[in-house]
């Protein structure tokens, strides 16, 4: 039995065609690998592959938060400016509250790479307990966003947004997080942080 609190994740890959199994999806691996060595905690994924179809994300987005009891949801994929990517736009539908600074610092870590960054929609909501962030598509970014970057020695350059994930998740009424501060460091004011367990 581990001395860390279980937590409930959401992952959810958005795409016409690896739902259609036309081609192999890589964006449940790649969140399940990141989470799986970013968290200390037991986590019992919840896992959906689904087409670009904004009725279908949002009640995917309702069902993780609400029946299956999600404190964190993590979409990949949907977030560009073509027609079919319509992952904020179904995020948005089922928001108590919109949570801009987590689009804002992934678009900034995506920019140290590549221009096209500015034409990324990535946004983040909260419903209920639930933290929902829409990742962008590819698993090499999926890590940079969440984790940020290092520079040779491995001293953050820029914070990913997953420091921020945790402290989020206490403030709503979620489970603690701990994490492996090897791959991302939580961030939180020392009037909420908890001694390790035993």
């Amino acid at each position: 039995m581990s001395a860390y609190d279980p937590v409930t994740i959401g992952i959810v890959s958005i795409s016409d065609r690896a739902s259609q199994g036309i081609y192999e999806d890589k964006g449940l691996p790649a969140l399940r690998d990141w989470l799986g060595r970013a968290l200390k905690n037991p986590i019992i994924f919840v896992e959906r592959l689904i087409p670009d179809e904004r009725e279908q994300i949002s009640a995917t987005l309702i069902e993780l938060a609400d029946q299956a009891g999600c404190s964190l949801i993590l979409t990949t994929g949907g977030t560009g400016p073509a027609a079919r990517d319509v992952t904020p736009e179904a995020t948005l539908a089922v928001a108590d509250k919109e949570m801009p600074g987590f689009g804002e610092q992934m678009r900034q870590i995506s920019l140290r790479f590549v221009p096209t960054a500015i034409l990324s929609r990535q946004v983040a909501v909260i419903r209920g307990r639930s933290l929902i962030i829409n990742l962008p598509g590819q698993p090499k970014s999926i890590a940079e966003t969440l984790e940020g970057l290092r520079d040779g020695d491995g001293k953050p350059v820029m914070h990913g947004i997953f420091a921020a994930v945790p402290y989020c998740i206490d403030l709503i009424g979620g489970p603690y997080l701990e994490t492996n501060e090897a791959v991302c460091a939580a961030f939180r004011p020392k009037s909420a942080l908890r001694p390790a367990p035993n």
